[in-house]
């Protein structure tokens, strides 16, 4: 089964998917997602978290009342530093699928959106939902609208 990440957009989706917690496994290669939030923004842009600098740690030596012996490779402190993390863009190239969080339905019905990236900037979606039993919905391209397709 393995784990996802978040994916949340102010970008017009449709009410499926605008404003509506969703995942995917498709945007980290090779890892299939790490429970990560990401966001598009209304313009179509992709971001991710940057943690970087929020925090340090501290080494906790044998003679600290501290130290577990039982943590071998464990024994250390987080350091918050008073930085917070933000958000970055994503400047990913590549096709991701997701779906919403929660789905009260079957699962046959769970809705399925296709999104297409170029460095980071979202070029087109389609809805991929019934795809499974061979029928096309709808595909959108931020500069022309909803374009039929077959």
């Amino acid at each position: 089964m393995g784990m996802f990440d978040y994916f949340r957009s102010s970008y017009d989706l449709g009410e499926k998917f605008t404003n509506v917690v969703c995942q995917t496994k498709d945007i980290e290669d090779g890892i299939g997602g790490t429970m990560t939030d990401y966001w598009l923004d209304p313009s179509g842009q992709l971001w991710c978290p940057d943690y970087r600098g929020t925090n340090t740690y501290e080494v906790i030596e044998k003679d600290d009342p501290r130290y577990d012996p039982n943590k071998l490779f464990l024994n250390f402190e987080w350091i918050p530093t008073g930085q917070h993390g933000k958000f970055t863009p994503l400047y990913i190239t590549k096709y991701i699928e997701v779906y919403p969080e929660s789905w009260k339905g079957e699962w046959e019905q769970w809705p399925r959106l296709k999104l297409h990236f170029r460095n980071g900037q979202l070029q087109d979606f389609e809805d991929v939902t019934h795809e499974r039993e061979g029928k096309y919905s709808w595909r959108i391209t931020p500069q022309t609208g909803t374009t039929p397709e077959q």
